[in-house]
């Protein structure tokens, strides 16, 4: 087994050595992004193993700190975090897919780091979130692993022990960089960030008005800098962003939810009911508390191009991110998508649009990507990818106008070639003969005077041709 290894290692370090990128088409590219990257999750989860073996082969009290130092070093990682994933290996060793799924390449370092503290307190929900994590990022995987957590807890007395770890700490590194770190109730967080990102709204106008152009994270900071340091506190006026509040009217109306319910604020985790109950009660003009009776919303149709307030609520539930399987970017950064070409329908109907980020409205406008059919969050694939729903279509950002066609060259008439009738055949001509001679005489000449007319007052009008692009606008 080791001179397997040693050799795994110098066919990899060889191949590593002599990969040359540019020589390589962008399809092939992207195949050895995915391929590479399987590899070394798996290499990384067979250390991982390695090392928790080790630590429970030591017959000392520190043999897992020792474990740790190992793969610390190995791995080029700290301490803390090479503990944390021998303790992530034995959490996940009573849940076979787990353990499957992370030989198989399946599963990074980060997802066992989440995945392994949700199966130790919920061993039912391992299939679901191991599922879940090979199609979804981080940050979704994330907030899935937070719900299972939160079922079958008292909400309250989560909140409880939430509201009693609060902390807000600074620190600046050698480099000279001020950090800040807060940690609180999801609902006070959705507080502050409505307020930084109100206000952020107005420094990215004023920015963009100057010619500016910086990180929409660097317009957040200057925000927060603001609204800390002014004295009758920041307004801003030109955008608006709300806290958006998703829960089942059963949930609500009870106190608190069961089962599958949904009690969340949007991009912040699972909440208790009374944490809504206080919002709500507070006044706040932006928040916005999106409830059903149902998991499915009923289709909304209007005429006009934008959906309408009702429509946009429904979406607000449907896609607290973006519809792109794998995307976490959240709703307030989304753009509403009609999946056939309002130009073409006129009509704004809810089973028919979808939410999505900048990037892959992007992709989807100039270079032909699409979701797949379905609804909620699907994969979004190329026109290449047999899943796509349309043909491979070309979308390019600006199609150049086609030149104007040039007139046609005069002619004179008697400087005309002879006529060559010898590719002809006599069935077709019978005044021709077997060897291709014109009976004609070729004495016979042409005047201008006896041409046939070819007066340029002759048009002719296409009626049956496609309409011009104005008729197409609209």
């Amino acid at each position: 087994m080791h001179d397997r290894f040693e050799q795994l290692q110098a066919d990899a370090l060889a191949l590593a050595k002599g990969f040359r990128p540019e020589l390589l088409a962008k399809a092939d590219l992207e195949k050895v992004v995915v391929i590479a990257g399987r590899i070394a999750n798996a290499m990384s989860a067979l250390a991982n193993l390695a090392a928790a073996h080790i630590a429970e082969s030591e017959q000392s009290h520190n043999g897992e700190r020792k474990a740790g130092h190992h793969l610390a070093a190995a791995a080029g990682i700290g301490h803390g975090r090479a503990r944390a994933r021998i303790d992530a290996v034995k959490k996940l060793s009573s849940c076979p897919e787990a353990v499957a799924a992370a030989r198989n390449g399946e599963l990074s370092d980060d997802q066992v780091l989440l995945l392994s503290d949700a199966i130790g307190e919920k061993p039912e929900a391992a299939a679901g979130l191991v599922g879940k994590a090979k199609t979804s990022s981080l940050k979704e995987l994330a907030d899935e692993v937070a719900r299972a957590r939160a079922e079958g807890r008292d909400q309250e007395e989560r909140r409880t022990a939430v509201r009693a770890g609060r902390s807000l700490r600074s620190w600046t590194t050698p480099d000279g960089t001020w950090h800040l770190h807060a940690q609180g109730l999801p609902e006070d967080g959705a507080k502050v960030m409505a307020a930084v990102n109100r206000h952020a709204g107005s420094i990215f106008d004023q920015a963009r008005s100057d010619g500016r152009h910086d990180r929409l994270d660097a317009y957040a900071f200057d925000a927060l800098v603001a609204l800390a340091t002014s004295t009758g506190g920041a307004t801003a006026t030109s955008t608006r962003t709300d806290i958006l509040v998703r829960v089942d009217l059963s949930a609500l109306l009870r106190g608190y939810s069961v089962d599958d319910e949904v009690c969340e604020i949007a991009g912040f985790g699972p909440v208790s009911a009374q944490a809504i109950f206080d919002m709500m009660s507070s006044g706040d003009p932006f928040l916005k508390a999106i409830v059903t009776k149902a998991k499915d919303v009923v289709s909304i149709v209007h005429l006009g191009r934008r959906p309408n307030a009702y429509q946009a609520s429904a979406l607000d539930w449907l896609f607290p991110t973006c519809a792109a399987q794998g995307c976490p970017t959240r709703a307030e950064h989304l753009q509403s998508d009609h999946r056939e070409d309002w130009s073409r329908t006129h009509v704004t109907v809810l089973h028919l649009l979808d939410r999505l980020c900048r990037f892959h409205h992007d992709l989807k406008t100039y270079e032909g990507w699409r979701l797949v059919p379905g609804k909620g969050k699907r994969p979004f694939v190329p026109p290449s990818d047999n899943r796509h729903p349309g043909s491979p279509r070309t979308y390019p950002r600006r199609t150049p106008p086609a030149p104007a066609p040039r007139p046609p060259t005069k002619t004179p008439y008697n400087s005309l070639p002879a006529a060559d009738h010898s590719s002809l055949t006599p069935a077709l001509f019978p005044n021709t003969d077997p060897q291709g001679n014109d009976p004609c005489p070729s004495s016979v000449s042409a005047t201008p005077s006896s041409a046939p007319s070819t007066s340029s007052s002759r048009t002719s009008t296409s009626t049956g041709g496609p309409p011009s692009t104005a008729a197409l606008t609209g």
